[in-house]
């Protein structure tokens, strides 16, 4: 296979994660030059100095609306991860077979002694390894989930803080922050959301269909078929 082959086959076996770490990148600093003209907006009325670019990026501003958005995404998938073990939907594509509800067998999962050739190495152990590999994607989403929230709680404290100083009122500890309608706000306005688009998704797709998308059934599939992909 010549290097052309090569690279044209990378773009396209890649192409899913590419096109959207790129959209991303995009619309981050999309994200970042309209939040800098805001701020320096904000600050403009205050009659304070402005922040050049740089400055903003390395502010506690930009750094909590960047992380309160990434917290509540990892936290749908978390518990979109763990919550399909065992919650079903019938008809939908996004759920499993309705007989097929929790862990599964290891026959079904191809773990220890089912595991194939082609299987991850861990997946044939029968020790702590396998328990921890076959809990690794939801593991992972929920520690995500953590450490944006986390940043998110310290980066709104500094943000929030500021304020106050602007306005000529004391500071308050992180751990105040964590108590304050503040936090709880940004936090639960970013849930809700989340929750609800994969309410959505589970329900009309159900009903609705995408030709040729994996998120949705075939065309022609009956509407109370679950777990088929299109």
């Amino acid at each position: 296979m010549n290097g052309g082959s090569r690279r044209g086959g990378f773009w396209r076996d890649n192409s899913l994660t590419l096109a959207f770490g790129g959209a991303f990148l995009v619309v981050l600093a999309g994200q970042a030059l309209a939040g800098h003209a805001g701020f320096n907006e904000d600050l403009a009325v205050d009659g304070l100095q402005q922040l050049t670019i740089g400055e903003y990026l390395m502010s506690s501003d930009f750094a909590v609306d960047v992380s309160e958005n990434w917290q509540s995404e990892f936290l749908q998938f978390f518990l979109y991860i763990f919550g399909t073990v065992w919650l079903l939907q019938r008809g939908s594509p996004e759920s499993k077979e309705l007989h097929k509800a929790g862990p599964e067998s290891d026959r079904e999962q191809r773990i220890g002694e089912h595991a194939g050739a082609d299987s991850p190495r861990w997946a044939g152990t029968k020790d702590w390894r396998q328990k921890l590999y076959s809990r690794s994607l939801g593991t992972v989403m929920a520690l995500l989930f953590f450490l944006s929230w986390l940043a998110q709680s310290i980066a709104g404290a500094a943000a929030y803080d500021e304020q106050q100083l602007r306005r000529l009122q004391p500071p308050i500890s992180w751990g105040a922050y964590l108590a304050s309608a503040d936090f709880w706000n940004r936090s639960l306005q970013n849930w809700q959301s989340e929750l609800l688009a994969v309410a959505a998704m589970a329900i009309l797709s159900v009903y609705l269909r995408q030709r040729g998308s994996p998120e949705s059934k075939p065309v022609g599939a009956p509407h109370t078929s679950t777990g088929v992909e299109g």
